[in-house]
């Protein structure tokens, strides 16, 4: 199916101006919370790049920066067992770390990035998530402190979020036609 077809037939679940309004909604809640604690903020890659781009912009505190990159995805629908790819650069010890990742689907990936932090010796840990998934499937007991919107159990793309490695980019939150459900 030809580009502009693929993302014309696809639902807008949000678009860039609900987007912009749940950033600005969690950058005034982590900025409440972690203005005066220099967090070392971790993009999740890659889903959490745009979300993280978009985001550090708005928090006008002293902050540092760098990323982690673990996936269950791998440009697949479902995820299977975490992979480990590249882990932080500065160091953990004793520092407030904030996760900035685009989606929270049962939280695997959230919670291992957030258990591997503290056995590095985070003082504390952080996590923000563009989007919640709400399903019926168990969760791990971790929930994100920032939120900024939530998705019924579709399949989502945009704005970070992948389909088969493309569509990253598209300027809004996208569920997938219903005949492209597998």
């Amino acid at each position: 199916m030809p580009a502009d077809d693929f993302i014309r037939q696809a639902e807008c679940l949000y678009d860039r101006k609900s987007i912009d309004a749940a950033l600005d909604k969690i950058a005034a809640e982590i900025t409440n919370k972690l203005a005066d604690k220099n967090p070392l903020v971790l993009c999740v890659l890659h889903g959490g790049l745009i979300f993280s781009g978009h985001l550090l912009t708005r928090l006008a505190f002293p902050l540092q920066q760098d990323y982690i990159h673990a996936t269950r995805y791998c440009g697949k629908q479902q995820g299977d067992e975490l992979n480990w790819l590249a882990p932080p650069h500065e160091s953990l010890n004793g520092r407030v770390i904030l996760l900035l990742d685009d989606i929270f689907d049962q939280g695997n990936t959230l919670q291992a990035i957030r258990d591997y932090c503290l056995a590095e010796g985070a003082a504390e840990v952080y996590s923000a998530v563009l989007l919640i998934k709400n399903h019926p499937r168990p969760k791990v007991t971790m929930i994100p402190d920032f939120v900024g919107l939530e998705v019924d159990d579709r399949y989502v793309f945009g704005f970070g979020m992948d389909y088969e490695h493309q569509w990253r980019n598209a300027n809004g939150i996208y569920a997938l036609p219903e005949e492209k459900k597998t």
